[in-house]
């Protein structure tokens, strides 16, 4: 499983261009030194996938928690059916709630400490932004999450997280250098084709919990995370 991580980065990577890319495109980085600026460009990216792995730890201990309570199959359900909801239901509904208030102002700050380090130009601003960046809210991130509470343990948590911003990596290194050719139509485009990917990846996370015989689809159990012979001694 961990494999669709790297694969599921490269494809939302084109969702980060639209999300992400102008904070990309604004990256302090010395454009008259070549090499210095593909260092300055993997800093960036060192410092979002810090912030991946952060976050997939914690993701990967409360899975590990779900694994070993055999809730596996269930979870992937509920995951599949929240994603699909999350769709369907317009974003003014949850706008009519104050519970999100607390996010809102949390990301006001980081949005602020953001904007503060692009009057730098040191490779700790630019690994700074990296990391606030990986913390800001997107969509891909939090499927990619899911994929993260699959797993059975923290350490795989950090890696499937890990993998995914490996896959982001290229075209969001692109940005950086033909973001002239990515008209604003484009990222449009791309914004309008996200809710579908998210829905069909939600569709398979039912699938998958309903263990209907299919291979690769819905196999009949969570044998990819539940070991058929326990060591009970």
């Amino acid at each position: 499983m961990l494999y669709t991580a790297l694969i599921f980065g490269l494809l939302s990577s084109f969702h980060c261009i639209g999300m992400c890319g102008p904070i990309a495109m604004m990256l302090p980085v010395d454009r008259s030194n070549q090499a210095k600026k593909v260092s300055q460009i993997f800093t960036y990216h060192l410092g979002r996938i810090t912030a991946y792995a952060s976050i997939g730890f914690v993701f990967g201990l409360l899975g590990k928690g779900f694994f070993m309570a055999g809730m596996q199959q269930k979870l992937s359900i509920l995951i599949g059916i929240l994603m699909i909801v999350a769709i369907v239901i317009p974003e003014k509904t949850f706008a009519n709630y104050n519970f999100s208030k607390p996010v809102f102002r949390l990301i006001s700050k980081v949005k602020q400490a953001l904007r503060n380090q692009f009057k730098k130009k040191s490779y700790q601003s630019i690994f700074t932004i990296g990391l606030l960046n990986g913390f800001l809210p997107c969509g891909m991130v939090y499927v990619a999450l899911f994929g993260a509470i699959a797993m059975q343990s923290s350490s795989l948590g950090v890696l499937y997280m890990v993998l995914f911003g490996l896959g982001t990596v290229p075209l969001m290194s692109s940005v950086v250098y033909i973001h002239s050719f990515i008209s604003l139509g484009f990222r449009n485009r791309i914004q309008k084709a996200i809710p579908v990917l998210v829905v069909l990846i939600g569709v398979l996370f039912i699938l998958r919990g309903l263990g209907l015989g299919i291979p690769y689809v819905s196999p009949a159990t969570m044998s990819l995370f539940v070991q058929a012979n326990p060591n009970c001694h």
